[in-house]
């Protein structure tokens, strides 16, 4: 398959990250996205990371944050409000997060995104040479360092997976 040419490659290739990519088909009736990933590729979900989109405002008002977990893990809500300083977190609305990453969801990328949203990256992160994340589009992941995804978006790593 054709690696394509995405906002996130883009970005990649103008912070200088080195990064490899993936791409394998997608079924548009699949929800799972990083589980059909790691099965596509052949990878254990452990190093898939996926890009949520949380929310922090209150009513009406939309504070979101990126925050990067294993396809393997869930995200806890309530640690990426600790770490975000805030009374309370959720899980954006669909929409809210297309429109603020300017991806569709099952294709978030971590890079490139339209608006720059703070970004927490779970720590078990490091735990892998190289790792899978949204290349920016359904079916398309690349596969670069922790540390190059952790300098290319600027993010901080913390504890926020459920244990």
């Amino acid at each position: 398959m054709r690696i394509p040419t995405t906002p996130a490659t883009l970005a990649l290739d103008a912070a200088g990250v080195p990064w490899t990519g993936h791409a394998f088909g997608h079924e548009d009736d699949v929800e799972g996205y990083g589980q059909e990933a790691a099965e596509a590729l052949g990878i254990p979900e452990e190093r898939i990371f996926k890009t949520l989109v949380a929310d922090s405002g209150a009513k009406g008002r939309h504070e979101l944050a990126v925050a990067v977990v294993a396809v393997a893990d869930r995200l806890d809500t309530k640690a990426v409000a600790r770490e975000l300083g805030v009374k309370r977190c959720s899980m954006a609305d669909v929409a809210a997060a297309e429109r603020a990453t300017g991806y569709v969801v099952g294709g978030i990328s971590p890079f490139g995104q339209k608006t720059r949203l703070p970004m927490l990256v779970d720590q078990r992160i490091t735990d892998h040479g190289t790792v899978f994340v949204s290349g920016g589009r359904r079916g398309f992941d690349v596969e670069l360092s922790p540390d190059a995804l952790l300098t290319a978006t600027g993010a901080r790593l913390a504890d926020v997976r459920q244990a």
